[in-house]
C-alpha cells in the first residue's frame, strides 16, 4: 500500500474567505501501442490542455482568483510537460496549484523525470530506488500526476506521485502490469493552513486484505486532528472513469463521510472534488459499452452542510442515492466548472446562504478556445 509523506508549501490563502477550483472535464484519447498518427494525437491533447491554461492565464471575469485547477488523470502527454510547467511559471498568478493526470510513460523514463525535481519528491524517488533494485521492472508502465504549486513568493514547485491501483492489463496472462505507486504527498499549507491531497482514480477504492488507501487517507487526517486542530480541507480525485457513479465508488464516499464505525473529525469537513474526462472520451476506444458513460464530475461535501436538491440544466445537487452527503453533480460534456470551496469555519450557522456555487460554466468554441456558458434558470427546487 502506500504511504502518506506531508509536504509544507506556501501558499498565502485569503483568510476566513472561500477559495476557488476549476474542474476541467476534457475529452481525452486512449492511447495504444498501435496508433496511427501518434504524433498528431499527441499535439491535439496539448492544444486542449493549452487552451485551458491560456484561459486560466487571461483570467476573465473572477478567474484570477483560482488557486486549484484540475485536470482529469492521464491527459497531459510527458513530451509537453516542460510547455505546461513553462506557462504556469510566467503567466498564472501566484497562490495557484494545478494538477495534471500524466499520461503512461515508463518507470526508468518516469525515475529520470522524478530525479528533475529530487527536491521536493525524495521519498518517492527512495521508494523507487527499493522496487528497481528487486526485479527487472525498468519498463514497467507509469500513471501518474503532476502536482504543479506556484507559491505565494511565485517560485514554482512539482510533485510528482504514481498510481497505486492495478489496472485491467493486470489481469491477463501477458505482463502488462502497472508500477505500483507507494508515496502520496499531504500538502500544508502556510500561513493559512489549507490541506490538501490528489488521488488517481481508483487508488480512491484501493484496498488488501490488510489495508485500504482511504481508511489510511482517514487515519492520517485524524493525527492531523488530534495534534493540530486542522482538518484535511480538500481532496481531489482524478479520473478518466468510464463509470463514475459505479456502486463502488459510492460505497467508498458512504464510509469516508459516514462514520458508521468511528468519528472521522480529520474528514468531516472535507471537500472531495472528481474530476473525470469527458463523453467524448469514448471515441477513441475500440469498444465500449453503454455503461461506459465518462464525464459527471462532482463536488461532495458533509450532509451538514444541508444543500437542498434541486435540478439546473447544467448540474443537479442531491444527496448520491441518500448518502450522508451533498452532491453536486455536473453533465457528461465538454466542459470547464468553476465553483469555490467553502471553508469549513466561514459558515454561521444561522445563516441559509447555500456554501457551494457555481461561478461560471465554459463551453469549447468551433475555434479551439472556451466561452462562457449563461448558467440556466433553477428547474425544480425541493426544500
Amino acid at each position: 500500500m502506500f504511504t502518506i509523506v506531508e509536504k509544507t508549501v506556501q501558499l498565502d490563502f485569503p483568510l476566513g474567505h472561500h477559495l476557488h477550483c476549476m474542474i476541467s472535464q476534457l475529452p481525452n484519447h486512449i492511447r495504444f501501442d498501435d496508433e496511427v498518427q501518434p504524433e498528431q494525437i499527441t499535439d491535439d491533447k496539448w492544444q486542449r490542455i493549452k487552451s485551458v491554461l491560456d484561459l486560466v492565464a487571461t483570467g476573465p471575469g473572477n478567474l484570477k482568483k483560482l488557486h486549484f485547477l484540475l485536470f482529469p488523470e492521464s491527459t497531459l502527454p510527458v513530451a509537453h510537460i516542460d510547455d505546461a510547467l513553462t506557462m504556469i511559471q510566467e503567466r498564472f498568478c501566484a497562490n495557484t496549484v494545478v494538477m495534471l493526470g500524466m499520461e503512461h510513460i515508463p518507470l526508468h523514463a518516469f525515475a529520470a523525470l522524478s530525479e528533475r525535481f529530487a527536491a521536493d519528491n525524495q521519498e518517492m524517488i527512495d521508494a523507487i530506488a527499493r522496487d528497481r533494485n528487486s526485479g527487472d521492472i525498468e519498463n514497467l508502465r507509469v500513471n501518474f500526476a503532476a502536482i504543479v504549486i506556484k507559491e505565494a513568493d511565485g517560485q514554482t514547485r512539482v510533485f510528482l506521485q504514481a498510481k497505486s491501483h492495478p489496472f485491467a492489463g493486470e489481469e491477463s496472462l501477458g505482463n502488462r502490469d502497472l508500477y505500483h505507486g507507494k508515496v502520496f504527498p499531504l500538502f500544508r499549507s502556510k500561513p493559512t493552513g489549507f490541506n490538501f491531497m490528489a488521488m488517481i482514480c481508483f487508488d480512491y477504492i484501493y484496498r488488501t486484505i490488510y489495508q485500504s488507501n482511504i481508511s489510511t487517507v482517514i487515519q492520517h487526517a485524524n493525527e492531523l486532528f488530534f495534534s493540530t486542530r486542522q482538518h484535511l480541507d480538500f481532496l481531489a480525485i482524478l479520473e478518466c472513469n468510464p463509470k463514475p457513479e459505479h456502486a463502488t465508488f459510492r460505497d467508498v464516499v458512504n464510509g469516508f463521510y459516514g462514520e458508521y464505525l468511528a468519528a472521522a473529525p480529520g474528514v468531516r469537513e472535507t471537500i472531495t472534488v472528481f474530476c473525470n474526462s469527458a463523453e467524448a472520451t469514448r471515441d477513441s476506444l475500440p469498444m465500449v459499452t453503454p455503461n461506459d458513460t465518462f464525464g459527471h464530475s462532482s463536488v461532495i461535501i458533509h450532509k451538514n452542510h444541508k444543500m437542498a436538491p434541486r435540478k439546473l440544466r447544467d448540474f443537479t445537487v442531491d444527496t448520491f442515492a441518500g448518502l450522508p452527503v451533498c452532491r453536486l453533480r455536473f453533465g457528461p460534456q465538454s466542459r470547464l466548472y468553476y465553483f469555490n470551496l467553502p471553508v469549513f469555519h466561514e459558515f454561521d450557522p444561522r445563516s441559509t446562504r447555500m456554501p457551494l456555487k457555481v461561478h461560471s460554466i465554459f463551453e469549447p468554441t468551433p475555434s479551439g478556445g472556451w466561452q462562457r456558458m449563461p448558467l440556466s434558470p433553477e428547474a425544480t427546487s425541493n426544500e
